[in-house]
């Protein structure tokens, strides 16, 4: 069986579960957030943050446990069977290869505001050019770009953080502490206690991407060391980046001053008397969109090359380059990638925009599959006497029942959000289209082993199967 490169360095690694965290969701996203609970934000972040790092310690306990599967999606196959490895699979490719065209789209709109005369859907498939060929050169090219692409944004969030934090205690501000934003405008929490539930929702999108890293820990020499090591500090990344920040634009800016659609950032550096804020957090959204096409590239490329290895998908996905690449699984995404930039600009409001709402769900189903195979792995192992990996799940099983209700109260959630409604039925519908699929390939596959069986009983002598024409590989 083809194996993989190991070309990916820690340090690629530590950039990788930064950068999956850190998104346009996070420097323009978070103005809808905002705009729809008001500075209670802040506790919508804590509390999805909170439900991601409990997945990631589940992802760190498994990888230990079993240090031979090295895919996000293949701890649903271990832990729930074969049907949760292809559903999980599917559902998470799709997912991201919906991304790739999104922000293809949404740098190809960045370029556009600079070169007016290019048309965006040129500048949009120039994009998807150019991370095509990162991603086929090798994963250590991958890893490269990531690395420096989660390097800005991550200088530039702390940058962020200083001045604005300098700004809301009254060193800069000439007219003293601006805390007072905090609640000067209808209260901490202006809309009530059940709008921060109300915000989990969305922020919880906007938090997604810390994973990634359990895909590339497959090419990484470090493997399950590194994803148990990072599963625990990945909540200081998003105290410190995601609530820290936002905390202080809401300090700095009344929240009720935020028009949806703005970055935050950059209302909030403006704010604080910086004239370069607009052109340098265009920017700097810019590297966020380029970093999440270059990581969705590679991980939709990956999950359809463990998907093939599975069986779960065309044989032929497989194969390798000389750098150990999955060429044929890299060039399908990217072919996929145009379809839908091409889809989007001809219809915007069409079928692109039937398969983004069909997505806008699938991450809680996923999340919900692994921390449902994470505690029937525990049980199994408590079970047959197995010792504990050197990092395991904070107060099982009590942890787990509470992530598993935590997202189930999102689906809820969805259901009675106005605009997540729709998205939580259409994504209801691509796991029913995903499971019919599973069960066809099941009962597709059921009869070929039986034909086969068959046939070895017809062919027993050596002479007659040796030649039968019939006889199925």
């Amino acid at each position: 069986m083809p194996e993989l490169s190991r070309s990916l360095k820690p340090r690629h690694l530590e950039m990788i579960s930064i950068g999956g965290i850190i998104g346009a969701g996070l420097f323009v996203g978070s103005s809808a957030s905002i705009a729809a609970v008001g500075p209670a934000i802040v506790l919508s972040y804590v509390i999805t943050g909170t439900l991601v790092l409990l997945v990631m310690r589940m992802l760190g306990e498994m990888s230990l446990a079993m240090p031979n599967v090295r895919s996000f999606t293949e701890f649903a196959r271990e832990g729930l069977g074969p049907w949760a490895g292809f559903i999980a699979g599917w559902l998470y490719w799709y997912f991201w290869i919906i991304v790739v065209p999104a922000e293809a789209i949404a740098g190809a709109n960045i370029l556009h505001n600079w070169f007016p005369q290019v048309p965006t859907g040129v500048l949009g498939c120039g994009l998807m050019a150019l991370m095509t060929g990162v991603n086929l050169m090798s994963a250590r090219s991958y890893g490269e770009f990531e690395f420096w692409f989660a390097s800005i944004k991550v200088a530039a969030i702390i940058v962020f953080i200083a001045l604005s934090g300098a700004y809301a205690f009254g060193l800069t501000s000439p007219h003293g502490p601006t805390f007072h934003n905090l609640s000067a405008h209808g209260g901490f929490a202006p809309f009530g206690a059940v709008s921060v539930l109300a915000g989990a929702v969305t922020v919880f999108f906007s938090l997604t991407g810390a994973e990634i890293v359990t895909i590339a820990a497959a090419e990484s020499a470090s493997g399950s060391r590194a994803i148990a090591r990072l599963s625990t500090s990945i909540i200081v990344r998003i105290l410190l980046f995601y609530v820290g920040s936002v905390f202080f634009i809401v300090a700095v800016v009344p929240w009720n001053h935020i028009e949806i659609g703005q970055s935050p950032f950059t209302l909030a550096l403006e704010r604080m008397h910086f004239a370069w804020a607009g052109l340098a957090m265009d920017a700097i959204i810019l590297t966020a969109v380029l970093s999440c096409l270059n990581s969705a590239f590679y991980v939709c490329s990956r999950v359809l090359f463990v998907l093939a290895e599975r069986g779960d998908a065309p044989q032929g996905l497989i194969k390798l380059n000389t750098r150990r690449v999955p060429v044929r699984s890299v060039l399908l995404c990217s072919a996929a990638g145009v379809a839908g930039i091409l889809a989007a600009i001809q219809a915007p409001q069409g079928v692109f925009a039937f398969l983004v709402d069909a997505s806008g769900a699938l991450m809680v189903f996923v999340y919900g599959m692994i921390a449902l195979a994470h505690w029937r792995i525990r049980r199994a192992r408590e079970r047959a006497g197995e010792p504990r990996p050197p990092v395991t799940l904070w107060l099982f099983p009590w942890s787990s029942y509470l992530a598993i209700g935590a997202m189930l109260a999102i689906l809820i959630a969805m259901q009675f959000t106005p605009g997540l409604g729709e998205d939580l039925h259409v994504s209801v519908i691509s796991v029913a289209v995903v499971t019919l699929t599973y069960l066809a390939v099941r009962t597709r596959r059921r009869g070929r082993a039986a034909r086969e069986r068959a046939n070895r009983g017809v062919h027993n002598p050596p002479l007659e199967s040796a030649g039968g024409g019939d006889t199925e590989v």
